[in-house]
């Protein structure tokens, strides 16, 4: 729990502020409790007990989702996996707030002379690598996103099918799918040789 904290300061500021509703006390010696006294006879009552982390972390998922834990995933994966739940509203989010994500970003929109990097993680086709595209004006008016390299061995199994899928021809947002599929974290956008984005920092 304690890093689920440090990764959000809306959690973390939930936290401080359950706790801080007896000044002074010890974090670790708080606890919380509601309690639902039921009418009817006897003296029948539903409670719930937990720590202030506890309590606002239920909070924080109402308002925002669950805490980021570490591990994090594309705007794809978030809402497929918020679709294997069968949480419809979470998986339609997930893809608003990536769009958003993307499209209110400052450096938003590419522009031809554009790098974008991307990183993927060692999995079982094969070691860590990175592609790199560049940016160019697409002959219909759109831009188009062409591969310029990348880090694999030239002997790697299924080379061809690994690289440059998200190599793109005279599209109206040459970064969409690669920001959802890839998302965003794994990215580094660089215009006139600075990073405007660095998703992996």
């Amino acid at each position: 729990m304690a890093t689920e904290c440090r990764l959000d300061p809306r959690l973390q500021i939930m936290t401080e502020t359950v706790e801080g509703l007896i000044p002074g006390a010890a974090p670790a010696a708080l606890s919380i409790s509601v309690t639902e006294k039921l009418t009817g006879p006897g003296e029948r009552s539903n409670s719930w007990t937990g720590s202030p982390a506890g309590l606002a972390e239920k909070l924080f998922t109402a308002l925002y989702g669950r805490p980021d834990t570490g591990e994090r995933l594309s705007p794809l994966a978030q809402a497929e996996d918020a679709k294997r739940a069968r949480d419809i509203g979470a998986e339609i989010a997930a893809l608003q707030r990536g769009h958003a994500d993307l499209t209110t970003a400052p450096w938003y929109p590419a522009r031809p002379g554009d790098l974008v990097h991307v990183h993927y993680e060692a999995g079982g086709l094969s070691q860590a690598f990175g592609e790199t595209y560049r940016i160019t004006a697409g002959i219909d008016g759109f831009l188009s996103m062409q591969l310029l390299c990348h880090t694999l061995p030239e002997d790697t199994e299924f080379l061809d099918s690994m690289v440059g899928c998200f190599a793109v021809d005279d599209d109206p947002d040459p970064l969409m799918e690669l920001w959802f599929e890839a998302g965003p974290h794994r990215l580094t956008v660089v215009r006139d040789g600075r990073p405007v984005h660095a998703g992996g920092a």
